[in-house]
């Protein structure tokens, strides 16, 4: 099974954030544009219905005030049939405010009416509204009843009161709510193309203007904005009209005739914009969109390069350019640096252990140990893998007054029991070497110059304190202590330094550890 690489995963991981940002940015976009929308429009709607319940106040009002005139003017006519007539003509004329005027006597009959409605003339009046105004003898708006044309009226009345207090009649306008009137038309002028529309009703919840003339009279029950309106409440919510359709409805009561006032408008229609606004954001977002996965795929591809060199080169560790490919790989970050500095220490390590099947070259065959080939190999290996490392050069005190008193033979064992107790008190990763006669080289891999000057210390305080079996007396060491590369990138120089410092422990009397003077850099 193919596995994904590295590039692949960030492409992947990098997308689908993005994928995912986006998402939630649309989400909570269109959450907080509808949640807006949704508020915008129910305050809308309720400043809307209380503008039209203002209007039909006032229009009530001025109504009133033109029948409180005209009552005035009748009063003066003192029952002249023409003037009576004159005045009702006037009034129907002047502001298209009622379909149909009348003025009645006290009695309730007839005295001067408009048409339709002429042929009443003379008659007593028995309908509705007229009886409610002779029985109350007050300013009045009734309640909507049907009139005997099968409609549904408004009767408006005001008595006509002479100055003794004497009720002599009334001046009404009646007011077809299934006709064209000045309220229809101001009702109606508020209709929106958007789909909202102006509905009202009476305090019994009864239809008294709706855009579909067929429903006006029709009783509303089981509607919340209705049976707050009806209680002269005014506010906004969204509701299920009786049609099942979610609307967005603000309501106001129209005081002065108990009536109520909605505006209402589709919540699929004021929703609608919006999403046409969402689709054409993601249209225009989305090359965009591209854009950043096409600058995701560079940056993915310039940052999984190096590892994907090392990667290719690992299959074939065992190539002699290998060294060479790794090293030309750019780990200009911090991981890929440290996993090339690593695959060099582990190729140093390979290279190490391969040198071991041919040990004949580089081993001194008196003491086991790597002999000046071996060392240079190994010097040469830390330097192109830039592994920092310490150097211990360590010399026998008086060792050619051993091979004079006791003989050569007891020199090689002299020599054999140094080998065998430097190794003893070396790290494994550590490398001694016999450099020629009886000078010896540690070289300490990753350890600074202090650490290095201790390890020789604790060293040379062994040695001395051991009696060499083939002398039978103490030896002692002479030890000099340098570092790379903090005091030369010259690999030389550090060995040279070394061995003025083992020079300086020989003069300074023998048995002594000095460090190169030479500072790091």
């Amino acid at each position: 099974m193919r596995r994904l690489n590295l590039r692949q995963l960030i492409l992947l991981l990098s997308v689908s954030a993005a994928l995912l940002i986006l998402a939630n940015s649309f989400y909570t976009s269109h959450k907080t544009q509808r949640t807006l929308l949704i508020e915008h429009t129910l305050k809308a709607n309720q400043a809307y219905a209380s503008k039209i319940a203002d209007d039909a106040d006032n229009f009530i009002l001025s109504a009133q005030q033109q029948l409180a005139y005209a009552a005035q003017d009748a009063l003066k006519a003192q029952h002249d049939p023409q003037q009576l007539q004159a005045i009702v003509e006037r009034l129907k004329r002047q502001t298209d405010s009622f379909n149909t005027v009348l003025i009645l006597d006290a009695e309730g009959i007839a005295l001067a009416i408009t048409e339709p409605g002429r042929e009443f003339l003379g008659q007593k009046m028995q309908r509705e509204g007229a009886t409610q105004a002779l029985q109350e003898r007050k300013p009045l708006l009734s309640k909507p009843y049907i009139s005997v044309t099968g409609g549904l009226v408004i009767f408006i009345s005001h008595p006509i009161v002479t100055q003794q207090g004497d009720y002599q009649g009334f001046v009404g306008g009646a007011i077809y709510l299934h006709q064209d009137s000045l309220l229809y038309k101001q009702l109606g002028r508020h209709y929106h193309a958007d789909e909202s529309y102006i509905y009202v009703v009476d305090s019994d919840g009864r239809l008294i203007y709706h855009r579909e003339h067929e429903r006006i009279g029709e009783t509303i029950t089981n509607n919340p904005v209705i049976e707050k309106v009806v209680n002269k409440q005014r506010g906004s919510q969204l509701l299920v009209n009786s049609k099942g359709v979610q609307m967005l409805a603000g309501y106001a009561p129209v005081s002065s005739a108990d009536w109520g006032v909605v505006t209402q408008r589709p919540l699929q229609a004021t929703l609608q914009s919006m999403d046409e606004q969402m689709l054409a954001v993601a249209k225009y977002s989305f090359p965009f969109f591209i854009l950043i996965v096409w600058l995701v795929w560079l940056i993915s591809r310039w940052i999984s390069q190096p590892l994907w060199q090392l990667a290719q080169t690992a299959e074939h560790l065992e190539g002699p350019d290998t060294h060479q490919q790794i090293n030309h790989v750019s780990a200009w970050y911090f991981e890929a640096a440290q996993l090339k500095r690593a695959m060099l220490r582990g190729l140093v390590g390979l290279n190490k252990k391969m040198g071991q099947l041919n040990l004949e070259n580089i081993t001194d065959p008196l003491t086991g140990l790597v002999n000046r080939r071996g060392m240079e190999a190994m010097l040469q290996e830390l330097q192109q893998a830039e592994q920092p490392f310490s150097i211990i050069m360590a010399d026998i005190d008086h060792f050619k007054k051993v091979n004079d008193e006791f003989g050569h033979v007891a020199g090689d064992q002299v020599l054999q029991f140094f080998a065998k107790h430097m190794q003893t008190l070396s790290r494994p990763e550590d490398l001694v070497c016999r450099v020629g006669g009886e000078e010896f080289m540690i070289i300490l891999p990753g350890l600074e110059k202090k650490m290095a000057h201790k390890v020789a210390e604790r060293l040379r305080q062994y040695i001395a304190e051991q009696l060499c079996p083939s002398v039978g007396v103490p030896i002692t060491l002479s030890l000099g202590v340098a570092c790379w590369p903090c005091e030369s990138r010259s690999i030389e120089q550090v060995i040279k330094n070394a061995d003025q410092a083992l020079y300086r422990a020989k003069q300074a009397g023998r048995n002594k550890v000095q460090s190169s003077h030479v500072p790091c850099n």
